[in-house]
């Protein structure tokens, strides 16, 4: 009875030993982390796996061949990897002579990433062996980069064995790769096994990328390790979908839709500090002040801005002219006369209740005639026709105070005097507002 339980002891502790050496399993029904549309773009423009189809990928490791979870490893990722613009290529090394007498092959690209076509290319590595010749795959893959544009990816995944590989080559071929392409390439290992030396080696060149990180297969079983390391390496977050990622955005938050620079921020055409999708007066010339709507400013408020407005100050409700001046009708008076004709008093009226509204408004009233008869009679002619028509606002109500009339007879005609027509229009008084 007592061997009997030794043996059963025997065969717990024994059971207890494979299982704590035995592999992660991977979910039995793989379901990948599905990254919301739009909300990411691709990280880097070209990525190249390399997979180690060698010899000692055909070892044991837990409950399968490190090459079984290898590839598993890395058809798990393709199935993670959202369909973006990417250019890529899985190259492998090694080999069993039943899959390739190369000691490094391309089974697919460099060419337009799709899941169905890179996984097409995986399924052709069916078994391992051979010689680990790494570093002639990470040579062959920078030139796999070499036409791509943008950044590139490089991602190494293998047992790193020592006695199966050059460790110093490897390390050489990386530190070359990243010497060609500097910041435009990250390097990213995935270590298959426990070896020691294999783990010291793929940080080593992880670390030589100076932008990558080096993990374990173990660590990428469960679906969302696996969407974690696709995000950390592929993806790019957009927050405000506007195309331009969150780590270059300068303009977080832009609304959807809007159009931005570089930078991700709102064009802004006119450069007049208001993007163009809350300009509501796009083609503002340089240099114009604008208000919040973009909008020239138009200090006087007469529909003429600043910029372009030669009377600024425009008593509020006056009527003005394209060059932002109270423009006031001209009075007209019959031949050798200065009463107010009747058809002129609404527009006096007009004018007075615009200086009614404009407490600091003042007028200058000015009489004019046109060349019949002497200067000097022409002179107090003109008088009397201002002086006539600042009685009428003065007895409407208006301060004298805030009223000049002149007489300049018939030095300032705006019309010919050859003719009856002209000299009726110079038979007039104008009414001007001064500061």
């Amino acid at each position: 009875m007592r061997k009997y339980y030794l043996k059963a002891l025997f065969f717990v502790i024994v059971s207890m030993m494979v299982t704590g050496c035995a592999t992660p399993r991977a979910p039995k029904i793989f379901q990948p982390v599905k990254f919301q549309a739009g909300l990411y773009l691709p990280k880097v423009n070209n990525f190249v796996v390399i997979l180690d189809a060698s010899k000692s990928m055909d070892y044991t490791y837990g409950r399968r061949s490190k090459f079984k979870l290898a590839r598993d490893t890395v058809s798990r990722m393709n199935q993670t990897i959202p369909e973006l613009k990417y250019t890529c290529g899985l190259r492998t090394f090694g080999h069993s002579p039943y899959v390739s007498r190369q000691k490094t092959q391309l089974f697919y690209g460099m060419a337009g990433y799709s899941t169905a076509g890179f996984g097409k290319g995986l399924q052709k590595v069916t078994d391992a062996g051979g010689h680990s010749p790494l570093y002639l795959a990470i040579q062959a893959a920078s030139k796999d980069l070499q036409s791509g544009q943008g950044k590139s990816a490089l991602i190494i995944v293998s047992d790193g064995d020592k006695d199966d590989l050059d460790h110093a080559a490897a390390q050489k071929a990386v530190k070359s790769i990243k010497s060609q392409f500097g910041d435009r390439i990250c390097v990213y290992t995935i270590l298959v096994g426990n070896n020691r030396a294999g783990k010291g080696l793929m940080e080593k060149l992880a670390s030589a990328g100076q932008c990558g990180f080096s993990v374990n297969a173990d660590s990428l079983i469960s679906n969302k390790a696996m969407g974690d390391f696709v995000r950390k390496v592929f993806l790019a977050k957009d927050s405000d979908r506007d195309g331009v990622p969150d780590t270059r955005d300068r303009c977080p938050n832009t609304p959807r839709g809007v159009k931005v620079d570089k930078d991700g921020c709102p064009l802004d055409t006119d450069g007049d500090g208001v993007p163009d999708y809350l300009d509501k007066c796009p083609g503002t010339p340089k240099g114009v002040k604008v208000d919040k709507d973009g909008c020239p400013i138009d200090t006087d408020g007469d529909g003429v801005p600043d910029y372009l407005d030669r009377c600024p100050g425009t008593p509020k409700g006056a009527k003005v002219n394209a060059k932002g001046c109270w423009v006031i009708e001209n009075l007209l008076f019959d031949t050798d006369k200065y009463n107010i004709k009747p058809q002129y008093n609404s527009i006096l009226n007009e004018v007075i209740s615009i200086i009614q509204k404009n407490p600091n408004v003042k007028l200058q009233i000015q009489g004019h005639t046109d060349n019949i008869a002497s200067a000097k009679y022409n002179k107090r002619l003109s008088d009397r026709r201002a002086n006539s028509v600042m009685k009428y606002l003065v007895e409407k109500g208006i301060s004298k105070e805030r009223l000049s009339a002149v007489g300049y007879g018939l030095t300032r005609p705006i019309a010919t005097n050859l003719t009856p027509e002209g000299r009726t229009l110079n038979r007039r008084v104008q009414i001007n507002p001064v500061r």
